[in-house]
């Protein structure tokens, strides 16, 4: 994921320079912070943009606003050394680090600390609403289709994904198209050259994570139609998205917590509007594993 300068909202920027916010901690004590600094790529619909368009710019205004901050941005392409080069980077000549909050991980996260998930999705199966697969009604029916229908498909995956994992527990490698998952260019959105080749013709399906899989919809919706895919025994299709801060920053982890938990439903709100699909989450402290497989979208070391 070249390093972006910081980026002020223009909302508050003039207050910036004549006075710092205090935010007040879960526990009650008090940490003076001028901004709720955000690391985030520039260029990752549906997640973030430097205009701001993204869900995840969208949460981390409800969070400033909580916490009574301007937000503000390192901007950063969300590939290999994202985290490296935005979290855990310290700005040039100071102890100060470049950001405070990274906003979509998945919840087992290693490279830094992951607060409570705030949202669960699946993966989904895209297809074009009058292409081969149209009478499809529910994305696991793929796998059950008649081999005369299965023969001439051809679905989008990226490597190691669980949409790979999947079709090759039912022995369907014929049918794999494999993309990269990180195309190395930051002026792509995830995925979207198998977008570009679903819309084409080249394929006929594509594996995606289920944000994704919404973007898609909502950039060709006369064209594109997503189905949400369940898990089953071997195959995890569904993970638990959380933000993440530094490891040792338990009073900012336990103040983060506080407000996804008081904003549950603004959270919905604004996931539901972009149309992400949307499983049971139940707000509640890490434990457990999510399994191997992680969603192909989010911030890498």
């Amino acid at each position: 994921m070249t390093v972006k300068l910081i980026r002020l909202s223009t909302v508050f920027i003039g207050a910036l320079a004549i006075v710092s916010s205090t935010a007040l901690l879960a526990d009650g004590i008090t940490e003076k912070r001028e901004a709720l600094r955000v690391c985030a790529d520039p260029n990752y619909m549906p997640f973030s943009h430097k205009d701001k368009s993204g869900y995840e710019n969208q949460i981390a205004d409800l969070i400033g606003k909580e916490l009574k901050l301007p937000v503000t941005y390192t901007w950063f392409p969300q590939r290999m050394g994202f985290i490296r080069n935005t979290l855990k980077k310290k700005e040039f000549g100071s102890d100060k680090y470049r950001c405070d909050l990274v906003i979509g991980v998945p919840k087992e996260f290693d490279f830094a600390k992951a607060t409570i998930p705030y949202m669960h999705s699946t993966y989904a199966l895209v297809t074009l609403k009058e292409g081969k697969l149209k009478e499809l009604k529910q994305g696991n029916d793929l796998v059950k289709l008649p081999s005369e229908k299965l023969d001439d498909i051809k679905i989008g995956i990226t490597e190691r994904s669980p949409g790979a994992v999947w079709l090759a527990r039912y022995a369907l490698y014929g049918q794999m198209t494999p993309y990269i998952a990180q195309s190395g260019d930051p002026d792509e959105f995830p995925n979207q050259p198998m977008y570009n080749d679903l819309l084409a013709g080249k394929i006929d399906a594509a594996i995606v994570w289920g944000p994704t899989a919404a973007y898609f919809s909502r950039l060709s919706p006369k064209k594109i139609n997503f189905l949400p895919l369940q898990s089953e025994r071997g195959v995890r299709f569904d993970f638990s998205i959380s933000t993440a801060v530094r490891y040792g920053d338990d009073k900012w982890k336990n103040q983060i917590e506080a407000i996804l938990r008081k904003n549950t439903d603004k959270i919905n709100e604004i996931l539901n509007k972009a149309g992400i699909p949307l499983l049971a989450n139940k707000i509640k402290e890490n434990s457990g594993k999510d399994g191997d497989n992680k969603p192909a979208v989010t911030a890498s070391n």
